[in-house]
């Protein structure tokens, strides 16, 4: 792989409050070599004229579900591993084509560890895409989020929910988890809007059960991800010491002054919510989502809000899966509808989101960081939608993405 210099008209480095530029990348393999007004030009170099356009850290997607799809959820999780396996491939390829160049999955629903096999293929070159890190099953109560089997007629014991209702059982499942190669433990401790039978304002898990789960993901070294819409379970998570609060739909004051203390994670997913919105207004949200959402949407709006305006640490996540992926990149415009600046809505998808998963080599443009890079005409700190018309994609110093711009040698 030779050395590539980036003519960048404006940068965003990944942590600074403001935009600088012109100035000059040098890539040397997977890595960025130098940064400066002028860098120096081995004898192999190529150009890439990216003048007119913004540069930023490669995107980070920190909640997507590659191999689920909540538009016919019922039906699609019957399909094979392999088969959901290269579906999302395919997705992951398309979806780094709008700047996405590491992803966090956030289960499956499968007997088998699908997303684990895709981590581990793409890590190994065996296929290109983005940079993957996997909760491979979301461990659930009987009657929780995570208990797909209202899906089904009784009858029938199909194993696509990771359930228990015990604590030997939730120890064995958070061990699995960890045998297999899951990077995280992902669990839900509320009910959800998409699932059946459960509800977004009740706490599912017994503080007992939560504490047993997080205590045993700790001790294997993993970090703990709770899907969660009730203020009550907010806290409930916050106190069993969870690393993230995916959705927190229903958070309120008191449980963010809880995160806020405790150094959590917030993801808000705030696009979900316009595609739901949508959906119920047009009659096609699904029937065991519309009493929930009809009932709730004006006061997650105000939660967002509640979000927006506090000072936590907040990652960008989309829920992608649950909708099409094509409008993961609208999660920088929701967020800045809900109250976000610009500059801290950027900061969501690269800086913080490598913190949240602990990825100290991406998420910032700087020496010796990995070379994920990506390219935007337009300056999103006065338009946060040209986030949206992406048009160059580096991952690791191999160009997936070009614009049309002048290439010279």
């Amino acid at each position: 792989m030779g050395a590539l210099v980036l003519r960048c008209g404006k940068l965003f480095d990944g942590v600074a409050d403001q935009l600088t530029g012109p100035v000059e990348i040098l890539v040397d393999g997977d890595r960025i070599a130098e940064i400066g007004p002028s860098v120096r030009r081995p004898a192999d170099a190529q150009t890439i004229d990216l003048s007119e356009r913004t540069v930023s850290p490669g995107f980070i997607d920190t909640h997507v579900h590659l191999t689920m799809d909540a538009a016919d959820l019922a039906q699609q999780t019957l399909q094979s591993s392999a088969a959901k396996a290269l579906k999302g491939l395919n997705i992951a390829r398309d979806y780094m084509r709008y700047g996405f160049t590491t992803l966090r999955d956030m289960g499956c629903a499968d007997p088998e560890f699908p997303t684990v096999d895709l981590r581990n293929a793409l890590a190994a070159g065996l296929v290109e895409g983005p940079r993957l890190i996997v909760a491979a099953h979301i461990i659930s109560a009987s009657a929780g989020h995570g208990d797909l089997r209202g899906f089904y007629a009784p009858r029938w014991n199909i194993p696509v929910s990771a359930i228990a209702d015990d604590a030997g059982t939730i120890k064995a499942l958070v061990r699995r988890e960890h045998t297999f190669g899951s990077d995280w433990i992902k669990t839900t401790n509320t009910g959800g809007y998409f699932s059946p039978g459960d509800d977004p304002a009740r706490v599912t898990w017994f503080d007992d059960e939560m504490t047993i789960l997080a205590a045993t993901a700790r001790q294997l070294g993993m970090p703990v991800a709770v899907h969660t819409g009730a203020a009550d379970g907010c806290k409930q998570a916050i106190r069993a010491g969870a690393r993230s609060l995916e959705h927190a739909y229903l958070i309120d004051a008191d449980a963010l002054a809880m995160a806020k203390q405790a150094g959590i994670y917030l993801v808000p997913t705030m696009q979900m919510t316009q595609e739901d919105l949508h959906a119920l207004h047009a009659n096609t949200l699904p029937c065991q989502a519309v009493w929930k959402f009809g009932r709730d949407n004006a006061q997650i709006l105000a939660s967002q809000r509640l979000i927006a305006g506090s000072d936590v640490n907040i990652a960008y996540g989309t829920d992608c899966g649950m909708f099409p992926f094509s409008h993961g990149i609208l999660e920088f415009q929701a967020m800045v509808a809900a109250g976000l600046a610009p500059i801290r809505a950027l900061k969501t998808a690269t800086s913080v989101a490598a913190e949240l998963l602990g990825q100290h080599d991406i998420g910032v443009l700087a020496v010796d960081r990995h070379a994920d890079i990506v390219a935007m005409p337009g300056d999103p700190l006065a338009d946060i939608s040209v986030t949206a018309n992406v048009d160059f994609v580096m991952k690791s110093g191999v160009v997936y993405r070009s614009p049309t711009a002048r290439q010279t040698t």
